[in-house]
């Protein structure tokens, strides 16, 4: 079993390097989540510890951006279209409700494995049958 990180994997000071500069609130929040990030981590990838340093600050600040980029304003929707005269606009929202969350491409960098279906004969009796 893999130790349990004393602190976060990564700092906001991390966050703002690939983002911005984050606001006084920003950076309560950016804590938090960071905290978050790095259980989530911990919880679901037992190769973690395996993994560079480097590749779990960065992964840990994707997750903590995408969670940011959803504001309360546009929580829960998946997808909006204005109108005015002749132009329309149209987006599509690729975290609407703000989940904390790991990438198949972050999962992989983490050496966690894709998984896969399988068989098992529950008949099976060693040949016999």
């Amino acid at each position: 079993m893999s130790p349990e990180p004393a602190e976060p994997f990564a700092t906001y000071e991390d966050v703002e390097k690939r983002w911005h500069v984050l606001t006084a609130a920003e950076r309560e929040t950016a804590a938090i989540l960071l905290e978050d990030a790095t259980q989530i981590i911990v919880d679901t990838c037992p190769k973690w510890a395996e993994a560079s340093e480097r590749t779990i600050k960065a992964i840990v600040c994707a997750m903590v951006i995408r969670k940011m980029l959803v504001d309360d304003d546009h929580l829960g929707v998946t997808n909006s279209q204005q109108t005015a005269g002749s132009f329309s606009e149209s987006f599509t929202y690729g975290n609407p409700m703000g989940d904390l969350y790991l990438t198949r491409a972050e999962k992989a960098r983490l050496g966690v494995g894709v998984p896969h279906a399988f068989h098992l004969d529950m008949a099976e009796t060693g040949g016999k049958r």
